[in-house]
């Protein structure tokens, strides 16, 4: 699992697809002045299914491999800038995302990664 990942200052806008395996790719809408403030979408992307996720600006995004491997390629509207990266728990109550797993394998960052009450948010 990669979990919810963002960034602040240089937001990405991401065009997400998988080129093989299976992913449950995830987006949560963290652009506090929008109607879905707060909520998760979620689609399950596949080399067969060749289906594509646009993940706009100000919205922070992980992925649950559910194959063996995964390839996935980006398009993104900005530079990788690590000094403004941010992560979300992947678990976090609050979102309450069904990612259909209780234990991924998930990097130690990513399992230390704030709460989305404490999270970094756009206006």
């Amino acid at each position: 699992m990669r979990g919810l990942h963002y960034q602040v200052q240089r937001p990405q806008g991401k065009l997400v697809r998988v080129v093989s395996g299976e992913v449950l790719d995830v987006a949560v809408d963290l652009r506090k002045k929008s109607p879905t403030f707060g909520k998760w979408v979620s689609e399950l992307l596949s080399e067969d299914n060749k289906k594509q996720l646009w993940i706009p600006e100000g919205f922070a995004h992980g992925f649950l491999t559910l194959s063996d491997s995964a390839q996935l390629l980006y398009k993104t509207t900005d530079f990788y800038f690590p000094e403004f990266d941010r992560s979300i728990l992947w678990k976090d109550k609050f979102l309450n995302i069904d990612w259909g797993i209780e234990s991924p394998l998930i990097s130690e960052k990513d399992n230390a990664a704030c709460c989305f009450r404490d999270a970094d948010f756009f206006s």
